[in-house]
């Protein structure tokens, strides 16, 4: 193994020397010290006149010997004053590569110890004690260190250095704030911040004073003197001293008017059992107006009825009571680009009624043998609002069981055109988390009606014409063809009741009944009561009736499972009353005319009565598991604005089911 390379001393100790003076600097304390006290200056360590005091190697134009032995060296060796401007210092921005004349004493790690600036015989492992200018023998005078303190140290003061106290930094904020906040501050706090902190002070005390004294206080006084319940207690229409007076004559206070005879209070059912009213308005008080808010129970619209593209605007305007009676008026009357107007009375979302017997009695408008006109007195699902299409989309006429199959997709899955109806919206299987208003249920606007009043004509050529009342069901999804199943349907008087032959189109399926008229029940002459009864359920059904007679019945077997469609069944929505006066094409035929010469037609109602089993009344647009105001009152938009025909017109989406879509059903 290789020994290691020796030191050019040998194993004798690193000779480091701290100043090149050969003077006996134990005994220099006895010599006169150069003065050192202060000159005046303009606070600089150095004077730009100034000689060097430390003549090197370096600097060739020295007087001085190497190894000379000089006053001024000791003096520049003990003041550790820098060499004059001729002997140009580095600093430590200099470059480290720089190489010295071999002779400099001034050393750098780069020039001095680097391995690059050494002796390169004595190899990359070179001792830092070893000295590359050591001498060939011992005691020789070139063994002598000729730099100062002030050479081998750079302890030199840098641009800009603050050396004394009152010296002030240009950007230091923190140490020497802005002049004008060196004042002395004073107490006053008469200005604008002192007002500011403590009136803020004075506030917060103030308030949780009051919040945790006064206020408790406040409550338990007012707790001990409040006075007792009375009429006018939190009632800001009381008048005091007035609790006795009678209210207004004409504001409804109950279901049933009072001008009820008490003849009509029951009646007998279907079934044998007796029925009670549970709701009546004779509509005696004249003057009466339907605009929205004028009336309890029932509003007049202001739309035209779009779905069935009639002829007249609906405006509230032709809606009173007069003599006794309810007055719908039909007349020639240009508005909204229409050339007649009439009216619509609806109890949409004010009263709704479940299962019972609805009836009114009614003169219908113009001639029994005139045809063109369309009275109409029949009910609906509260969930949809007649004229209203975007709610009704999805929900009319359907009245499906709690089942899912393809009766409640559009079309019903059918190529063949049997149905354009969009597919239930409400169906009993939405997925987890749709809007739905009773999940587990399937919910709709199924329709009951009481009267559509046509001509019939006895001859050929329309000759002998008569009045005729349609009484229907209308229904959704549809059986192939429209077919019902005949065998549960009943007809008590063939004389003057038939089934109709229309039995739906491609938006409903119609099981509806025909009954011919009297032509003097028409234009106020004479009145004739007609009516609808049903009863919901497994054993349902529905009877119809023109004046103390049952036309026809239909049970709830008619419309039981057909192919691939499940059962539809007796409406167990909660229905609201629906009154109108219109004349379409896509009901019937047109006699313009006849017609011309009845105007204006009027349409006259004594009253409308709801009855219902003594044990089963339910007179609500909430009944149990079929709930509609909350559902409408969070879609306030299609159930307000007429002009919205489509659901997907409307902010809302529409609600996925597990039919049809990869999804969990609420269970």
């Amino acid at each position: 193994m290789m020994s290691p390379p020796q030191s050019p001393r040998g194993d004798a100790p690193p000779h480091i020397r701290l100043n090149s003076g050969t003077q006996d600097i134990l005994n220099e304390g006895q010599s006169e010290r150069p003065s050192t006290a202060r000159q005046p200056s303009t606070r600089s360590l150095t004077s730009f006149s100034r000689p060097g005091t430390a003549p090197g190697l370096r600097s060739p134009g020295s007087q001085n010997s190497l190894y000379r032995q000089s006053q001024q060296v000791a003096e520049s060796a003990e003041l550790l004053l820098p060499p004059s401007k001729t002997k140009a210092r580095g600093f430590r921005d200099d470059s480290p590569l720089g190489v010295g004349s071999a002779l400099s004493s001034r050393r750098t790690s780069w020039s001095s110890e680097s391995v690059g600036s050494r002796d390169s015989r004595l190899g990359p492992f070179a001792s830092p004690f070893d000295d590359s200018r050591a001498p060939s023998r011992a005691g020789s005078d070139e063994d002598l260190n000729t730099q100062t303190v002030s050479e081998k140290y750079n302890i030199l003061p840098s641009a800009g250095l603050l050396l004394f106290p009152e010296d002030v930094e240009k950007d230091d904020w923190l140490h020497n704030p802005d002049p004008n906040e060196k004042e002395p501050r004073d107490c006053d706090i008469f200005n604008r911040r002192g007002l500011v902190n403590v009136g803020g002070l004075v506030f917060i005390t103030l308030g949780i004073l009051v919040l945790f004294i006064v206020f408790p206080v406040v409550t338990f006084v007012h707790k001990a003197v409040q006075p007792k319940d009375g009429p006018c207690v939190n009632n800001p229409l009381c008048i005091e001293g007035k609790e006795k007076v009678p209210l207004l004559k004409n504001i409804r206070t109950g279901l049933i008017d009072p001008d009820t005879p008490k003849s009509a209070m029951t009646r007998k059912a279907h079934d044998g059992s007796t029925q009670k009213l549970v709701f009546s308005d004779e509509f005696n008080k004249d003057g009466r107006t339907f605009y929205d808010g004028d009336d309890p129970y029932f509003q007049a619209v202001d739309i035209w009825y779009g779905a069935t593209q009639d002829l007249e605007w609906y405006d509230p305007d032709a809606i009173t009571t007069k003599d006794g009676v309810l007055t719908i008026r039909f007349d020639a009357f240009q508005n909204h680009n229409l050339n007649y107007r009439s009216g619509m009375l609806q109890s949409w979302n004010k009263l709704c009624f479940k299962g019972g017997h609805m009836e009114a009695s009614i003169s219908l408008p113009g001639r029994g043998d005139t045809i063109g006109f369309w009275p109409g007195f029949w009910a609906m699902g509260n969930l949809g609002r007649p004229g209203y299409l975007a709610t009704t989309e999805g929900l009319w006429p359907y009245s499906y069981h709690d089942e899912c199959d393809v009766g409640i997709t559009p079309n019903q899955s059918s190529i063949d055109g049997l149905s354009f109806l969009p597919g239930m919206r409400l169906p009993a299987c939405t997925c987890s988390g749709e809007d739905h208003p009773s999940p587990g249920k399937s919910r709709s606007a199924p329709e009951i009606d009481a009267v559509e009043a046509s001509v019939t004509f006895l001859s050929e050529g329309s000759q002998n014409g008569i009045g005729q009342v349609s009484q229907s069901y209308q229904t959704a999804p549809f059986d192939i063809y429209y077919q019902p199943d005949y065998d549960f349907v009943e007809i008590y008087d063939h004389s003057i009741t038939a089934m109709n032959s229309y039995r739906g189109g491609v938006f409903q399926q119609a099981v509806s009944g025909l009954t011919n008229l009297n032509n003097n029940w028409y234009d106020g002459k004479q009145y004739q009561k007609y009516a609808f009864e049903y009863k919901t359920g497994d054993d349902g059904y529905v009877t119809w009736h023109v004046g103390d007679q049952e036309t026809w019945t239909m049970d709830t077997r008619a419309v039981n499972p057909n192919g691939n469609i499940g059962k539809r069944i007796i409406p167990e929505e909660p229905l609201a009353i629906i009154v109108n006066f219109g004349m379409s094409n896509s009901f019937a035929a047109i006699n313009l005319t006849g017609i011309a010469a009845t105007l204006p037609a009027t349409m006259r109602l004594d009253y409308i009565r709801i009855y219902q089993d003594e044990d089963n009344e339910m007179m609500t647009c909430d009944p149990p598991g079929y709930p509609t105001t909350d559902y409408i009152k969070k879609h306030p938009e299609p159930y307000s604005n007429a002009n919205l025909t489509s659901w997907v017109s409307t902010k809302y989406d529409w609600p996925k089911n597990s039919f049809m879509h990869d999804c969990k059903a609420h269970s």
